[in-house]
C-alpha cells in the first residue's frame, strides 16, 4: 500500500499530566518513504511522543493528524489497523504459544491464520511456534513482535528501542522490516538514545519537551 500524502503531522503539540509538562509546542512531520530517528535521554518524552503517533495519547494543546485522522477524535479508531508499535514490553498473551499469538493477530486483522507460521519462520522462530510466550526469552519475544508487524504490514511503524538486547541477526531483521515499510510508501520512527545505531533519513531529538532537528 503506497501513500502519497503526509503520514503524520504534529503542530505545536503539547501534553501535560497534572502539573507535569511532557511535551510543549512539538512539531513533527512524517512523509511517505522515510525513516526518522527520535533521540533524547531517558525521560525526555520519546516514548510519549511515540504513543501519540500511535494515537494512544491525545495532545492537551496544539493539533495532530495521523494517516488522515485527527488526534483526540473517534477518527483514530479507523486507522489504528495501519499502525504497529513495538515497545519495551511485548504485546503478547503470556499463556498462549508464539504460534497462537501470531495466529490471533492474523485472524483479528482479516488474514488467513496460516500466514502466521510463515511470519514466524521469517524471523527465525519457525521451530519455536509451540513455545509459550511466558517461557520465551526476551529476544524471542522481540522476534515474535516483528512477526506480528510482518503480518499487519503497517503504513506507520513505531519502534521504541527496538534494537536493544538483540543479536546481530535480529538487528538485521528490524532493519529489513523498516526498509520494507518505507519501500511500500509508509513511514518508520525509530526511538533510541544511541544515535550511532540508527540508519535513518533524518533524526530529531526532544529537548525540554520540544522537537528539534539533528540531521
Amino acid at each position: 500500500m503506497t501513500s502519497t500524502t503526509t503520514i503524520a503531522s504534529l503542530e505545536d503539540v503539547g501534553l501535560h499530566i497534572g502539573n507535569t509538562v511532557i511535551l510543549r509546542e512539538a512539531k513533527l512531520t512524517l512523509e511517505p518513504g522515510e525513516k526518522v530517528g527520535l533521540l533524547g535521554p531517558n525521560g525526555s518524552g520519546k516514548t510519549t511522543l511515540l504513543r501519540m503517533l500511535a494515537t494512544l495519547l491525545a495532545p492537551t494543546s496544539g493539533s495532530g493528524m495521523v494517516l488522515g485522522a485527527e488526534l483526540g477524535t473517534p477518527e483514530v479508531y479507523e486507522i489504528r489497523n495501519q499502525i504497529v508499535m513495538v515497545g519495551h514490553l511485548p504485546g503478547l498473551y503470556p499463556e498462549l504459544t508464539l504460534g497462537e499469538n501470531t495466529e490471533l493477530v492474523a485472524r483479528l486483522s482479516g488474514h488467513p491464520p496460516e500466514i502466521a507460521a510463515g511470519a514466524l519462520a521469517q524471523v527465525g522462530l519457525g521451530r519455536a511456534s509451540e513455545r509459550r510466550a511466558d517461557q520465551s526469552s526476551k529476544g524471542m519475544l522481540r522476534r515474535a513482535e516483528l512477526a506480528r508487524a510482518l503480518i499487519l504490514e503497517p503504513t506507520l511503524l513505531l519502534l521504541d528501542e527496538a534494537h536493544a538486547g538483540l543479536d546481530a541477526e535480529a538487528i538485521g531483521l528490524v532493519d529489513a522490516l523498516a526498509d520494507r515499510v518505507v519501500t511500500a510508501g509508509g513511514s518508520v520512527v525509530l526511538v533510541s538514545h544511541e544515535p550511532g545505531r540508527l540508519t535513518v533519513d533524518r533524526s530529531v531529538q526532544i529537548v525540554d519537551g520540544t522537537v528539534e532537528r539533528v540531521s
